[in-house]
């Protein structure tokens, strides 16, 4: 009993909680800081296309549909996600504050797990959207409707909060007796838990859960839902028919191969073989950044209904606009 309770006491004074981490950042490369300006110019055109894109599904009503409904969660997903991102990665490097807090830290890969698990689902939840539309026409407005839409995006908020709590949460449960420095850009899951002194296998079957649950599943459904359009299309007997169901489809096989092909490539490429720090770093912080900035201008260029609610909504501005002015032209005219 005395060497159980001894065995006990120096378990609990060899857990080490540290106060903070040191974010490593680049190893040995000059110039870093006009990447990270580069990163703030990506930022603010991330935030002012998201935003135009957010203002413009809410000021045109014919945007009010199922549809846009989950362009307009994409887009509010990714203003959060680059938010989470880069102006913390700014302040870190840029203004030398690589340490962050315990909890901080922890936050942060709670919030951009979720933020990049979000962006993901949602561009499954725009698949079956087109996978209704041009598979069951008829039927679409019964099976998509803003309800069922708005259900499914609760669904998937729910299920990640509760999964990201499990993952971040057990993190708590490991000591860190070593290094406190974290090779990356941000703190990140997976260096975080190579520091750990103690068994770490729970947290990595959680990060392996996290990883197919974000980047193997959604993907892979969005390619089924696509082989099932494509059997549809290729029954459609007229050409013209059949380009316009593929247009409807263009932008969102955009968005899908430039949020996913970046990432899946990483991963697996960090899995086979060894990647040197700063390659990882560039990649996963190009990754988790360009697509956001993407997407709002592939959506509003590409897509009609937006173009058409953008050239409205400027039509209604000049009205507007003369409206204000013409007692002026006509006092003129009273003189």
């Amino acid at each position: 009993r005395t060497a159980l309770l001894n065995s006990r006491a120096i378990m609990n004074v060899t857990f080490v909680r540290p106060e903070k981490f040191y974010i490593s950042g680049f190893y040995n490369i000059p110039y870093t800081q006009y990447f990270y300006i580069f990163l703030c110019l990506v930022y603010v055109m991330t935030v002012i296309g998201n935003v135009f894109l957010l203002s413009v599904i809410c000021l045109v009503r014919t945007l009010h549909s199922p549809k846009f409904m989950i362009v307009f969660h994409l887009a509010l997903t990714d203003l959060c996600g680059s938010t989470t991102i880069i102006p913390k990665l700014l302040d870190t490097f840029l203004f030398d504050r690589r340490y962050i807090l315990y909890e901080a830290c922890l936050s942060y890969i709670f919030f951009a797990f979720f933020f990049t698990g979000l962006q993901s689902w949602t561009l499954l939840c725009m698949a079956y959207d087109r996978f209704v539309a041009i598979c069951f026409p008829l039927r679409y407005h019964s099976i998509v409707s803003k309800r069922s839409v708005a259900v499914i995006l609760l669904v998937i908020w729910l299920i990640l909060i509760i999964l990201l709590s499990l993952t971040v949460g057990n993190i708590n449960r490991l000591s860190f007796c070593g290094s406190l420095v974290i090779q990356s850009f941000h703190c990140d899951h997976g260096p975080l838990i190579s520091l750990s002194c103690n068994d770490r296998s729970f947290n990595k079957i959680m990060a392996y859960v996290a990883l197919i649950l974000f980047m193997c599943i959604p993907p892979i459904l969005i390619v089924i839902t696509y082989f099932f359009i494509s059997i549809a299309l290729s029954r459609i007997a007229s050409k013209v028919e059949r380009l316009r169901a593929l247009k409807t489809c263009s932008s969102h096989i955009i968005l899908v191969a430039t949020f996913f092909l970046p990432l899946v490539a990483t991963n697996i490429a960090s899995v086979v073989t060894y990647l040197h720090p700063n390659i990882r770093i560039i990649n996963s912080c190009l990754t988790h950044t360009i697509p956001s900035l993407l997407n709002p201008i592939i959506y509003s260029l590409k897509t009609e209904e937006v173009l058409s609610a953008i050239k409205k909504l400027g039509k209604t501005a000049r009205v507007s606009a003369l409206t204000e002015l013409q007692p002026w032209s006509g006092a003129p005219k009273a003189l």
